[in-house]
């Protein structure tokens, strides 16, 4: 039995294994489709659980969607130690973006079962549902109703632009299992995920050895006006709710550089009612994003925000609707496992360095009932949500290698 320092990683079979599943909803531009719980979705759902049970794993599957493969260890009264990330993609994703820690930890999988390396504690691989938020909102919502932030009915009632429900399309494409969400414990968690950010590139390290995530909060706002002929209606008289739209957008746009250099501010869904070139916009829905890693100065950011629309909105004669649909507070995670990230990037003689995730991980929810930490790796120009996002052959593997280094060494400490 080889020493956990010695297990390596095959970096062309995980290579091989990304693009063989970039292929399952892959775009014209070379990214990927996959949204949440489409057919899709099911399709590499069915092929992560045949690879997984091809390895000797048990594979479960929870109230809403999540899927965990475990192999057994040495002593079964060990908490599990789980690694993994989400299937699902923007709808012009890349081809990195979760995939790489739920295929990562395949790899890493694949590698225990191999040598025949037996660890301590029983080792599992989730892929958590909705992780994008982009079909259903809000964002990270089943590994949520595992950390009991929502509950499994939030996550059934939510609905998509279609109006389709959560519930409902889990149980369309088969995976709406009976076991109860967070009903498994994890003696801890590590997620590989790219940076979706330019720094690591920036400073050529090849590993971001993850202290925690900033705070998010999404934000939904309806304005409403009146529609009208835009040849026969004065300019005086006219409640355009498109104009009042716009001029939030600016107004979002301050308040992050208010903030700055910390804060960030987005929005990054519009539609406009009727959207007919000769009719004045009687309605506009839009969506707000605010990040920023402490959740104090997200406060003040959001006293602005509205502050702003009621600035903005009565001298246009225009009401509005706002909702806050999301708060994700900010997250430290487990030192212990950050440790043990730092002790697998030098044990493989990577350069790595500390920082905090800009982007939302199910991992934040999971550091609420479990020690958890992350790994990043680079990606090309810090692009991601993006058809265009690329990590390199190399990139990925040094990820999966720190992440199974990790998971042994925590693994190692239990024995």
């Amino acid at each position: 039995m080889p020493p956990p320092q010695n297990l390596r990683i095959n970096a062309q079979r995980l290579w091989d294994t990304l693009m063989e599943t970039a292929k399952v909803g892959a775009t014209a531009k070379g990214g990927i489709c996959r949204l949440t719980l489409t057919d899709l979705d099911r399709t590499i759902r069915d092929w992560f659980k045949a690879q997984c049970e091809a390895l000797g794993c048990t594979v479960a599957v929870d109230e809403v969607g999540n899927m965990f493969a475990r192999r057994p260890g040495k002593n079964p009264d060990l908490a599990p130690i789980a690694m993994g990330s989400h299937l699902d993609t923007q709808p012009t994703g890349g081809k990195f973006d979760g995939t790489l820690g739920v295929l990562g930890a395949l790899e890493a999988m694949r590698t225990l079962a191999e040598t025949g390396y037996e660890t301590n504690a029983p080792i599992e691989i989730v892929n958590w549902t909705n992780e994008e938020g982009s079909r259903f909102a809000p964002a990270m919502l089943a590994s949520g109703v595992f950390a009991g932030v929502f509950s499994p009915e939030f996550a059934y009632e939510r609905t998509d632009r279609d109006g389709k429900s959560f519930g409902e399309e889990l149980a369309r494409i088969g995976y709406k299992g009976k076991e109860k969400a967070g009903g498994r414990k994890f003696g801890a968690m590590f997620e590989l995920h790219i940076e979706q950010g330019p720094i690591l590139e920036d400073e050529a390290k090849m590993i971001g050895v993850v202290q925690g995530v900033q705070g998010m909060r999404w934000y939904e706002v309806t304005v409403v006006g009146a529609e009208a002929h835009t040849g026969a209606t004065p300019m005086r008289l006219r409640k355009n709710a498109l104009l009042g739209a716009a001029r939030m957008v600016e107004r979002i746009d301050a308040i992050a550089l208010q903030h700055a250099p910390n804060a960030v501010g987005t929005v990054g869904l519009i539609e406009n009612r009727p959207n007919s070139r000769n009719v004045v916009p009687g309605e506009v829905f839009f969506t707000v994003d605010f990040r920023h890693p402490d959740d104090g100065v997200l406060d003040v950011m959001e006293g602005k925000f509205r502050a702003a629309l009621q600035e903005t909105m009565a001298p246009l004669k225009l009401t509005y609707e706002e909702q806050r649909i999301w708060n994700s507070p900010a997250v430290k995670f487990a030192p212990e496992l950050i440790e043990c990230v730092r002790i697998g990037a030098q044990k493989a003689g990577f350069a790595a360095r500390d920082m905090i995730s800009g982007a939302g991980h199910d991992a934040a929810y999971i550091a609420r009932v479990a020690p958890t930490t992350m790994i990043f790796v680079p990606c090309a120009g810090g692009i991601s949500h993006n058809e265009a996002e690329s990590t390199s052959f190399d990139e990925c593997a040094a990820g999966a290698q720190v992440l199974l280094n990790a998971v042994l060494e925590f693994d190692r400490r239990l024995g």
